[in-house]
């Protein structure tokens, strides 16, 4: 007996699925995600100097592996200022100053920045008015910090203390990485 199948039907209810497996699968071991993560990226930049390569290849494996984000991207420290860096996303601010929004909040005081509802973050900086949610980790060599990493979110409370931790371990790695290679600022 050959039964026939509407496949309009079929091919989407597929795709929630496998959705909801990669969803769940996330969820389930966020440690063992960002430790698979951090040896993706350890392969990407380890043999890499080139310090705008490495940042492009961070960014769009982040912004490949990362769910619900929506922008993924470095701004770099220039004349001290935040001048837009390789990313993935919409268009986006290219200069912000240091002491505004998140990233240059994040670069003035030298601390990662997370952000469950950035409207409520008072002098944020809307580049796209679809972000809800946003955490930024500086990037510093010799004690000074050359660049931020900026991931935001449509969705709100996105970025949770273990994604913080994971994001933090691979911008060491990037940073040790720029040191072993003899980068210089």
């Amino acid at each position: 007996m050959l039964i026939t199948v509407n496949s309009a039907l079929i091919y989407p209810a597929i795709k929630v699925c496998y959705a909801f497996l990669s969803s769940a699968a996330l969820l389930m071991n966020k440690n063992t995600f960002y430790q698979e993560l951090y040896s993706q990226v350890e392969a990407l930049i380890s043999d890499e100097s080139d310090v705008i390569a490495n940042m492009a290849n961070v960014s769009a494996l982040l912004f490949e592996q990362l769910s619900e984000v929506n922008w993924v991207g470095f701004y770099r420290m220039v004349n001290n200022e935040l001048v837009l860096g390789p990313f993935q996303g919409k268009v986006a601010c290219i200069r912000i100053p240091v002491g505004r929004g998140v990233c240059g909040t994040a670069a003035g005081d030298n601390k990662t920045q997370r952000i469950d509802d950035v409207h409520a973050f008072e002098g944020h900086i809307a580049c796209d008015a679809t972000s809800n949610a946003e955490l930024v980790i500086p990037v510093t060599l010799n004690e000074k910090v050359i660049a931020v990493l900026d991931i935001d979110s449509t969705v709100f409370n996105r970025f949770d203390s273990e994604d913080q931790a994971g994001l933090e371990k691979i911008i060491s790695l990037f940073e040790n990485t720029m040191i072993k290679h003899g980068v210089i600022n």
